[in-house]
Order: structure tokens, then sequence, then C-alpha cells
């Protein structure tokens, strides 16, 4: 007969999942330790611009000078409370919660989390955004995604490059896509079916700035996506660049009914013939 421990004991479905849940958490834990890392130097930026300025008004006797002088703080000290209250939700928010939510806003306060990063490895950045509805999703969940989709960007153009993103309405399936595009390295085509694979990755290793190579970013990636009954999808030619594509659903059709996992989006044709998977 078997012990009592032994029927107490958690089945291997349940250890399972509270490895899975373990791994997330660490991950998140790692991504937040690099992300606090890159953002240091750029407050630290923030605080210089903040004193230089200062001193620059207690120099400067005249009205119209310090009136430019209180403007630049007043800038840099709003800019510094961005990129604290955008750290500070990343380590505070653990919550599964799904809610309307400003997609534009979110974008716009991650590239501000990494605009040294970007700066520093001299990555343009492109902007494309549309009107849209909000979204139904967990913000911090899908920042998540977005810093990794951003930082692998950046790892695929290590000379520098351009980092293209749009946000669109995608009114007949009433969704909103968000396009993370590169014109780095590419992904070689018989590993592009297995990128969102656990464990896999393309990489030999972390870069030189200590990032990536875990082969464990996409999957989880995928995994969040589809709790937001969304779609990723990727698109990618070698020596030309990657394109993700993330589609979210509104807020509006989240409250009609909360849609089934959409099915996968068809290749689209495009001239230069570039492989495409959906996940």
């Amino acid at each position: 007969m078997a012990s009592r421990g032994n029927a107490d004991s958690p089945s291997l479905q349940q250890q399972v999942e509270i490895l899975k849940q373990q791994l997330a958490q660490a991950q998140k834990l790692t991504a937040l330790g690099e992300l606090v890392g890159t953002t240091t130097h750029e407050f630290n930026n923030v605080l210089m611009t903040i004193i230089n300025y200062a001193k620059m008004g207690m120099r400067h006797k005249d009205g119209p000078s310090r009136d430019k002088c209180f403007e630049k703080i007043y800038a840099a000290g709003k800019r510094a409370a961005n990129i604290t209250n955008t750290v500070l939700g990343m380590a505070r928010n653990r919550s599964a919660v799904q809610e309307p939510t400003d997609l534009t806003l979110l974008v716009e306060n991650t590239l501000l989390l990494l605009e040294r990063e970007m700066n520093k490895y001299r990555i343009a950045v492109e902007k494309k955004f549309q009107p849209i509805p909000e979204a139904y999703v967990n913000g911090n969940q899908v920042q998540q995604v977005l810093l990794n989709l951003l930082i692998n960007a950046r790892q695929a153009m290590p000379s520098g490059g351009r980092l293209f993103i749009r946000l669109a309405h995608d009114a007949e399936n009433d969704m909103i896509d968000l396009v993370v595009r590169d014109n780095g390295c590419g992904i070689p085509v018989e590993k592009l079916p297995r990128i969102f694979d656990s464990f896999y990755s393309t990489k030999d290793g972390p870069d030189d700035s200590g990032k990536g190579g875990t082969g464990l970013g996409l999957s989880m990636c995928r995994e969040i996506i589809e709790s937001h009954h969304g779609r990723i999808r990727v698109e990618s030619t070698i020596g030309k660049g990657t394109a993700f594509t993330l589609k979210l659903p509104t807020a509006s059709k989240a409250a009609a009914k909360r849609p089934p996992l959409c099915a996968p989006l068809a290749p689209q044709p495009n001239a230069c013939n570039r492989p495409t998977v959906s996940s």
C-alpha cells in the first residue's frame, strides 16, 4: 500500500507547473536586474542634466536664462520620474490580472528604459503609431515580451542599424498589431521553426553586454501572448532582418466575449520570399 506521504505528494504535472512558475519568476528577476543596470546609467545622465542646469541657473541672474534652466530641470525631473515609475511598476506588479491598457504609452515607457542602450549601440528607432483603442492585457507581462523583443533586435544589429516599431488597429478582427522589426542579421531558415521552443537559442551565448543566450525568452513570450488570447508571428530573411508581430485583443472585444485562441496567421507573400513562422 502506498504511503500517505506518496499519496499527498504533488503529481508530476503539478510539479511541472510549479517549476514553470518558478522559471518564469526567475526570468523576470533576471530581466529586471539587467534593466536596472541599464536604467541606472540613464538615471545618472538625467541627474547630471539637472545638476548642470542648476549650476547654470545659479550663475545667470537674468530672468530668461533662469527660466530656460528651470524648464530643462523640470523636463529632466519628469523623465527621471517616468524611469523610476516604470521600473518600480515592473518590480511590484506580480498580478496576472488583464485590464484595458494604453499600449502606446506602454511602448513609449519601454523605449525610454532602453534609450541609452539603443544610443550606445547606434540603433535608430523609428516609430509609426496609429490611433488605437485600449488593449485588454496585463501591461507588465506585455512589457516583458516587448523588452525581450527589443533587446533581441538590438543584439541582431551589433554594428548599428534601424529598429522599426508599429502600432495599428486591425479593425476587421478587432485586434491590435504591435510590430518590432530590425534590419539585422536575420534568422537562418532551418532555425526559424524552432525559435519558440524552450531552451532553444539561435545565439552562441551572451553578447558583450551580458545579455542573451538562454534560449528561454521567446518560448516565454509565446506563452504570455497566448495567455492573452493573442498570437505571435515572426518573419525573417538572412542579411535583411527580422520582424515580430504581436496580435492582441482590444478591450471592447474582450468585454463582448473573450475570444478563443486565434488561428495561425497565413504567411504573407512578399518580394523577398521571407520565411514565416506563426506560433
